[in-house]
């Protein structure tokens, strides 16, 4: 199984539940100016990321909650792998509206707010 992201959730803000709620999934690198921090899952890579996108199919885990990618947009891997950064719609889209977003498949949203806690992980594999 190759995995593609494997980073460690370190701080949730404030308004992320809200965006979850609506299947919208925020994620920066830690040290983002605090009015991005507040709708934003920050994480800290655990290892590389891998320089291959992954594409539609691959598995998304947050913590236990698993959905599947069904659209990457064309830059959105550049900018995880340049500055940790991408908006996760969890739509069943298999196009994404802006090049830098992904889309996945649906899931439980109270789930997912559950599993979006500081110290799990967040997995992209297939």
């Amino acid at each position: 199984m190759k995995t593609y992201l494997r980073t460690t959730i370190t701080t949730v803000g404030p308004d992320v539940a809200d965006l979850v709620e609506g299947g919208v999934l925020i994620l920066f690198a830690e040290g983002v100016p605090d009015e991005l921090a507040e709708v934003s899952v920050l994480h800290r890579l655990a290892e590389d990321v891998d320089p291959d996108a992954p594409v539609p199919g691959a598995e998304i885990l947050v913590g236990d909650v698993s959905a599947v990618l069904t659209g990457i947009g064309d830059l959105a891997w550049n900018k995880i792998r340049d500055i940790g950064h991408v908006v996760i719609n969890f739509n069943d889209s298999d196009t994404p509206q802006r090049p830098g977003e992904i889309c996945a498949s649906s899931v439980n949203t109270d789930a997912l707010i559950a599993a979006i806690a500081a110290g799990n992980e967040i997995i992209i594999r297939n």
